[in-house]
């Protein structure tokens, strides 16, 4: 594999990863404030442990798997390095309706932050549409209608396809959801530390591998619109996992002053769920057009973190209508 490329796509998955992870640092950080020195060590050396090798290394290894059962479990893992030609051609076979999935989950991933979340608003049109909240779920359906009216012409299995990647939205929102009710509740609840703060700390370790798990999700699905090698995403993602553990153990209130990081992520998971849905439809774009786009997209809202701070400019998003 040329070398270039691998460092091309490292370092757009390392920026992607890290972005897209920034709620996942603040969230984690403001839960491991209010547990014991021992619960907070083994979170931030197993629980990286499970990050990095457990979602970030097996979940991307599995989806190759389970595409290409042909492959195995060893070919899974070295199809991209081995230079076999029956395993390149079955990732070839395979990728339409991968790409496809994950371009779906992708853009309703966007659409839902865009129109129904919380957040602070810098580009035009973000403050109008994040009054339409209760609209989300009929732009996703009539999305959805759309590719699958379209695929199911071409091939039924890729429409199959772009409902699988809706379902595993819906799914995963609704992790979010319990994990967003379980932190708030823990936030609320004073807990006896004599009598119960040992199984406080336990039930909050479950939690923290509940919400790194369903943040991982995004990170994995998006590396495949960077690259199809299950080493190169285990690397990029591996290393923007090492990122976020850093954030969090660093002052977290200075990472919440860069407010539009968090738009950058959303931006840059819109243009990688195009992407992918662009590819999962035959289009051949160059490789690095996913890593340049989200590198770039990220630099461009660091600077605009980076004068709202100078300025003293705040501008978020009135909060979303309840759905």
């Amino acid at each position: 594999m040329d070398i270039l490329y691998a460092v091309v796509v490292i370092i757009g998955l390392v920026a992607f990863e890290t972005v897209a992870s920034i709620d996942n640092a603040i969230i984690n950080a403001d839960i491991l404030s209010t547990m014991k020195a021992w619960a907070r060590r083994w979170f931030l050396t197993w629980g990286l442990i499970i990050a990095v090798f457990g979602v970030r290394g097996l979940l991307p290894w599995a989806i190759i798997w389970a595409s290409a059962p042909s492959l195995g479990p060893i070919g899974a893992l070295t199809a991209t390095f081995s230079g076999d030609e029956t395993a390149a051609l079955a990732i070839e076979q395979s990728a339409p309706f991968l790409l496809l999935a994950g371009g779906v989950f992708m853009i309703f991933l966007f659409l839902h932050w865009f129109m129904a979340e919380q957040k602070n608003c810098i580009v035009p049109g973000e403050l109008a549409f994040s009054k339409t909240g209760p609209w989300f779920y009929a732009a996703a359906a009539i999305i959805l209608l759309a590719i699958v009216n379209f695929t199911v012409q071409i091939n039924p299995f890729l429409a199959v396809a772009a409902v699988a990647g809706s379902a595993i939205f819906f799914i995963m929102q609704g992790f979010r959801l319990f994990a967003d009710a379980k932190s708030l509740e823990l936030e609320k609840k004073t807990v006896d530390v004599n009598e119960t703060g040992h199984k406080s700390d336990i039930s909050k370790l479950m939690l923290l591998e509940v919400i790194d798990a369903t943040f991982s999700i995004d990170g994995v699905v998006g590396a495949f619109a960077f690259t199809m090698s299950v080493p190169l995403i285990l690397i990029g993602n591996g290393l923007g996992a090492l990122v976020v553990r850093e954030l969090t153990i660093r002052n977290v209130d200075s990472i919440r002053k860069y407010a539009y990081l968090k738009n950058g992520a959303m931006y840059s998971i819109f243009c990688l769920g195009i992407i992918m849905c662009s590819e999962g439809f035959g289009l051949e774009l160059p490789i690095w057009l996913a890593p340049t786009l989200t590198v770039s997209i990220v630099v461009v809202f660091f600077w605009l973190s980076l004068r709202r701070i100078k300025r003293h400019d705040y501008g978020e998003c009135p909060a979303p209508r309840k759905e």
